[in-house]
């Protein structure tokens, strides 16, 4: 019998986290495997909460990240830590923390694997709370289709028709690119060869890259429409209430075509989605249209796309030296708060301030790697004296 480690990441929704563990015990049922929480450093009680929750659950784990790290990392730890007895699992099921599994939904995954050895992904038909279905199968994104999706023009979708990335759903079991990870089965021994979810994407284009890793390395994907998943959407990122697009989509967006087509590919992207735009510019002053994209958009497309790494990394450190000198001034340990991810709506007041300053410097901190920082704060010391070579 196959093996299924089901890992759910929760980020500040317990609440929400525990009604969908509650779905996913209902639909392991009859199959072999556990259920691991992975709390990616909430720091709100969360793990607490959940944890407590879990001496009433059966086959259930609850893990701390340490760190938040984004959606890769807080997943990749949970597949990482395998079955409880330490073996790896056959198949790593990942569940969104607000989605909500019908009762044979996780089974008609697993026979589908079963019977398809070729497939490395299993996703499910995703549908809204009214039953209403959400766009999650798609082609992989390119040069052609940042045109088709900026210009939202119907002459140009007809014409790049085969390069859109989101088409009609499915309404049969159908091979595609890839899924989205609200709900997805894959295979353990594609994930050894392929490896895991790379954690240089904060949140967006993660799947993305790890479906495209695993077609090029001769596995495929299926949207299984039997498999059903109820999901919210957006709960834990606060996508619905975006009133300009976070600095990390724009650096995984930058970092997918870079890594899997090269810079120059992904220059061509950039302005292939800018032409579209300027296409899109013109339909809204002649047929007075409405605004499709976020405010700021274009500019911000220009700005992450234009931006210099060791301009990016130098910045950084202007930042950190800031919050350490303010540290000082006030007689503060700068040391602690720099354990997780920066956020500017989470930490202490000095952390808030050592994120607003490189704000004003034009980053987005969400993304960096802790260990770089950890790095620099040892280069300095830890009470921002500059240690002796």
């Amino acid at each position: 019998m196959s093996r299924v480690l089901c890992v759910i990441l929760n980020w500040r929704t317990a609440e929400m986290t525990a009604r969908a563990v509650q779905s996913a015990i209902t639909a392991m049922e009859g199959i072999d495997g556990a259920i691991t929480v992975v709390d990616n450093d909430s720091r709100d009680g969360s793990f607490e909460a959940l944890t407590a929750a879990a001496r009433d659950w059966p086959r259930v784990r609850v893990l701390q990240s340490g760190r938040n790290g984004g959606y890769g990392a807080g997943n990749n730890h949970g597949i990482r830590a395998g079955l409880p007895d330490g073996s790896p699992p056959d198949y790593v099921y990942i569940l969104n923390s607000d989605a909500f599994p019908a009762v044979d939904a996780i089974r008609v995954l697993v026979d589908y694997l079963d019977a398809h050895p070729e497939v490395g992904f299993a996703g499910s038909h995703i549908h809204g709370p009214e039953g209403d279905p959400h766009t999650t199968a798609f082609r992989f994104p390119s040069i052609a289709s940042e045109f088709e999706a900026a210009a939202k023009t119907g002459p140009v979708s007809k014409l790049l028709k085969h390069a859109i990335v989101a088409p009609d759903l499915p309404r049969v079991t159908t091979r595609v690119d890839w899924v989205a990870g609200a709900s997805v089965l894959m295979r353990q021994r594609m994930l050894d060869q392929i490896g895991l979810f790379d954690e240089t994407f904060f949140l967006y284009f993660e799947e993305t890259d790890l479906f495209l890793r695993a077609a090029r390395a001769g596995w495929t994907a299926t949207y299984v429409v039997e498999s059903r998943v109820m999901h919210i959407g957006s709960v834990s990122t606060g996508m619905k209430d975006w009133r300009r697009v976070p600095g990390y989509w724009f650096e995984s967006r930058r970092h997918y075509f870079e890594k899997n087509h090269g810079r120059l590919y992904a220059a061509g992207a950039t302005l292939a989605h800018m032409a579209g735009l300027g296409l899109y510019g013109l339909r809204r002053l002649v047929q007075r249209k409405p605004r499709q994209t976020p405010p700021y958009f274009l500019r911000d497309l220009v700005s992450y796309e234009g931006r210099d790494v060791e301009g990016l990394r130098k910045a950084f450190e202007e930042a950190v030296d800031d919050y350490l000198e303010l540290a000082r001034r006030r007689g503060k340990r700068p040391d602690r708060p720099f354990k997780g991810t920066f956020n500017v709506r989470t930490g202490s007041d000095l952390h808030r301030r050592a994120v607003l300053a490189a704000e004003q410097r034009g980053m987005n901190l969400n993304s960096l790697v802790p260990e770089a920082l950890e790095k620099h704060l040892a280069k300095i010391g830890p009470h921002g004296a500059a240690k002796k070579q």
